[in-house]
């Protein structure tokens, strides 16, 4: 047997696989919840030998397009947390719903990724180095402060023709009203990144605010959809059976369940 040991975050997961009496067949490695690294993964467990069993700490909702990848291919799966053991029931629709979604969900977060790179190559000559101090999507609340930000401040030029004081005032305005942290300190940082930032596409030129928005607005529709998929997947997983267990330590539920199956 050999048991593949799964723990999520946020659009990655780190997969270590033992054998048993904890045997290494794999160091711990990092794998993207994309559509290409989760086949890479599969392929990699097709060539072990033995009984494949898969067992992965669930992290909030994000574990579920992983889940449903593996689900799909067939693989035995127990998804556990140090206070719950959460076991999936029977039903044909929700199971088919989830591994739509989970699908959905991979191609869009692989979307996501594309139009993010595009995004962030297009501020590299109207802002280069702003990506360095503003957070892209955050699943947990649906939003992209960098996307806000440089919607509105599109290139250093609409920064640097502000005096000091009066972009930290516009920035302190900006963040209450997309109810951002009211940061001087942030404020000042993107201030002295603009004054000493060398952009190579000109902000005179009627294409490059169009660019800009434009990449926004493609990374903003994606993120929508991904928004909406995990609502839904949040949805079904409140129909989970979820029994009650009081083991403390995470690799003692792991092989208390490889044990128990």
């Amino acid at each position: 047997m050999v048991s593949v040991e799964i723990d999520v975050s946020k659009g990655k997961s780190t997969v270590c696989i033992l054998k048993p009496y904890g045997e290494i067949v794999c160091s711990p490695f990092e794998v993207m919840h994309v559509e290409k690294e989760l086949e890479s993964l599969a392929e990699l467990l097709q060539r072990l030998d033995g009984e494949i069993r898969i067992v992965m700490e669930a992290t909030g909702i994000y574990h579920l397009p992983v889940l449903t990848f593996f689900q799909e291919k067939g693989y035995f799966i127990a998804v556990v947390n140090p206070y719950a053991m959460k076991k999936y029931e029977s039903n044909e629709e929700i199971y088919a719903e989830l591994k739509l979604l989970g699908r959905r969900y991979r191609h869009y977060m692989e979307q996501h990724v594309r139009a993010l790179q595009e995004l962030i190559h297009v501020l590299d000559y109207t802002m280069p180095g702003i990506k360095k101090l503003l957070k892209s999507w955050n699943e947990a609340n649906n939003k992209d402060k960098l996307s806000d930000f440089v919607d509105v401040f599109w290139h250093f030029d609409t920064i640097t023709s502000m005096s000091r004081e009066d972009f930290l005032s516009a920035y302190m305005e900006w963040a209450r009203e997309r109810k951002y942290h009211q940061s001087q300190s942030k404020a000042t940082e993107i201030y002295e990144l603009a004054s000493n930032g060398i952009p190579t596409l000109s902000s005179s030129t009627p294409l490059t605010k169009m660019l800009v928005r434009e990449a926004v607005s493609v990374l903003r529709t994606i993120d929508s959809s991904l928004s909406h998929i995990l609502a839904r997947m949040q949805e079904l997983a409140k129909t989970v059976w979820i029994v009650n267990s009081k083991l403390n330590n995470f690799f003692k539920v792991i092989h208390s369940i490889l044990d128990w199956c």
